[in-house]
C-alpha cells in the first residue's frame, strides 16, 4: 500500500461531491501539488493520517489550537454542554462570559458581537464603519486577507492609487471602486490615497492585519501601525484591526497589547472559539452602539453566539496565562532560529520571521516587507521543502505563503525532531539537485 493511498482514494471521493474536493481552497495542496492528507485523528501537537501515519503539526487548524489538538479542558468543557443543547437561538450567559473575557483582554474593545466566522466578523466591522462614518470607501492592503466577503477580495490596481479590481468572478465592479488597495508596510501609499481628490471625506476605515499572516508572516515596520493611526485619526477615518489571526496568539491582547496602539474595532476568531467556528468583532462602546436592535447598523446571524464555541472559547481564554505565552515565545525562536541555521548551513537563501507562537519562512534573500517581495521566494523550492518534510512526520502549510503555529502541546522534543527532520529534507533537495 502507497505511504498515502486511502488519503489518496479519500480525495478522490470527495471530488465526486465536493467542489476540488476540499471544504477550503489551500486545503487542496495545489501550491504544493500532490494530493492533500486526511485527518483520522489529532491529539497534542500531532495528527494521524488516514493510513496511520503521525505527523507534528505546525499548522494547528490555521491558528486556533493555541492548547493544542483535542485539550482536555476544552473537551469536558464541550461534552457538558453540548448535553444541554447544541443551539437555541436565544441568548444565554455563556455570551455574557465570553464577552467579559474579551474586553478585559484586549485593549480597545469595550463591547463586542459574537458571530460564527472571522470572514462575517470583518464584512460586519466594515458594514458598521461605513455606517457610523457616512462613508463608503476602505482601504486595505494587498496580500492581507480579511474573509471572502466582496470587499476584501479584491487586487490592486494598475498603480497605487487607482481603484482595485475583482480578485473573484462574482465581485462587482461597484464593490471594487470602493475597495482602494495599497502595498502593506507602505505609509507615503496611504498618505497618497487619502489625498486624492475622489477620495476626500469618502474613506470609512483603514483595515488591517497589523502582522500579516497570509502571504506568509510578514511584520510592520517601525511606525507602520503608528501611522495607520494616525492618519486615521486625522482623516476621520476607522482604524480597522484584523486580529482573527494574531487575537491572543501573539500575546493575550493581540498585536494591540503588543504595539500599544489602539484601532477603533477590532475582527476576533480562531482562538477565542477555542477550535469551533465563531468569530466577533469589537472596539469602542460609541461605534458599537450603532449596531442593531440598538442602533440602525443591521447584522444578525442564527448561530451566533453558539453555545458549544462559547463554551469552548471560555475555556481557552481561560487557561492562557504569561507562562504560557513565555514557554510558546521560547520553543518558537528556538524553531525558526534552528531552521535559519539548517538554511544557511545548505547555503539556501531564506528569510524568517516570528510573532510569539506565529512563525514563517521565505526562500528568498531579498527582505519580504510586503507582497510584492514575499512573491520572490522560491515556490518551487518550498513544494519540495513541504514534501520532503511530510515525509519525515512534519505538517508544514501547504503553501509558502502561510503562516506556521505552535501550541502549548509542542515541546523542545518536537521542535529538534522537526530541525532533524529539516536537515535530512535539505540532504536529500542537494542530492536531487546534483543528478
Amino acid at each position: 500500500m502507497a505511504a498515502y493511498e486511502r488519503s489518496i482514494n479519500a480525495f478522490i471521493r470527495a471530488k465526486r461531491v465536493i467542489p476540488g474536493g476540499v471544504s477550503s481552497p489551500v486545503r487542496a495542496f495545489k501550491a504544493v501539488g500532490g494530493s492533500p492528507l486526511f485527518v483520522r485523528s489529532a491529539q497534542g501537537a500531532t495528527f494521524l493520517d488516514l493510513d496511520g501515519r503521525e505527523y507534528i503539526d505546525y499548522v494547528m487548524s490555521w491558528g486556533p489550537l493555541i492548547l493544542g489538538h483535542a485539550p482536555s479542558a476544552v473537551v469536558r468543557a464541550i461534552q457538558t454542554s453540548a448535553a444541554r443543547g447544541t443551539s437555541y437561538g436565544m441568548p444565554t450567559e455563556l455570551e455574557s462570559e465570553l464577552a467579559e473575557l474579551v474586553v478585559s483582554m484586549v485593549p480597545s474593545v469595550e463591547r463586542v458581537r459574537f458571530v460564527s466566522s472571522g470572514t462575517e466578523a470583518t464584512m460586519a466591522a466594515l458594514r458598521l464603519a461605513r455606517g457610523f462614518t457616512g462613508r463608503a470607501k476602505v482601504v486595505k492592503f494587498a496580500g492581507c486577507y480579511h474573509g471572502h466577503a466582496d470587499a476584501f477580495l479584491i487586487s490592486a490596481g494598475s498603480g497605487a492609487l487607482t481603484n482595485g479590481v475583482p480578485d473573484s468572478p462574482g465581485v462587482t465592479k461597484g464593490t471594487a471602486d470602493d475597495t482602494i488597495v495599497v502595498a502593506y508596510n507602505d505609509l507615503a501609499a496611504v498618505e497618497a490615497a487619502f489625498a486624492v481628490p475622489e477620495n476626500k471625506g469618502k474613506i470609512a476605515a483603514i483595515v488591517v492585519e497589523p502582522y500579516a499572516g497570509n502571504m506568509g508572516l510578514v511584520l510592520p515596520k517601525p511606525g507602520f501601525l503608528a501611522g495607520l493611526r494616525e492618519i486615521a485619526t486625522r482623516e476621520g477615518a476607522l482604524l480597522i484591526f484584523d486580529e482573527v489571526m494574531t487575537g491572543f496568539r501573539v500575546a493575550r491582547g493581540g498585536v494591540q497589547e503588543r504595539e500599544g496602539i489602539l484601532p477603533d474595532l477590532t475582527t476576533l476568531g480562531k482562538i477565542i472559539g477555542g477550535g469551533l467556528p465563531v468569530g466577533a468583532f469589537g472596539g469602542r462602546g460609541e461605534i458599537m452602539a450603532q449596531l442593531s436592535p440598538e442602533g440602525p447598523v443591521y447584522q444578525a446571524g442564527t448561530l451566533s453566539g453558539n453555545p458549544l464555541a462559547m463554551t469552548a472559547g471560555i475555556a481557552t481564554l481561560r487557561s492562557l496565562n504569561e507562562e504560557l505565552y513565555a514557554d510558546l515565545d521560547r520553543l518558537a525562536a528556538r524553531l525558526v532560529e534552528g531552521l535559519a541555521h539548517v538554511f544557511t548551513r545548505y547555503r539556501v537563501k531564506h528569510q524568517v520571521a516570528r510573532a510569539g507562537s506565529m512563525v514563517g519562512f521565505f526562500f528568498t534573500d531579498v527582505p519580504v516587507v510586503d507582497l510584492a517581495t514575499a512573491k520572490t521566494s522560491d515556490v518551487s523550492l518550498y513544494a519540495r521543502f513541504f514534501h520532503q518534510m511530510l515525509a519525515r512526520g512534519v505538517y508544514f502549510a501547504p503553501s509558502q505563503f502561510e503562516a506556521g503555529f505552535l501550541s502549548a502541546a509542542h515541546t523542545e522534543a518536537h521542535v529538534e525532531a522537526t530541525l532533524a527532520a529539516a536537515e535530512g529534507a535539505m540532504d536529500e533537495l542537494m542530492v536531487e539537485a546534483a543528478r
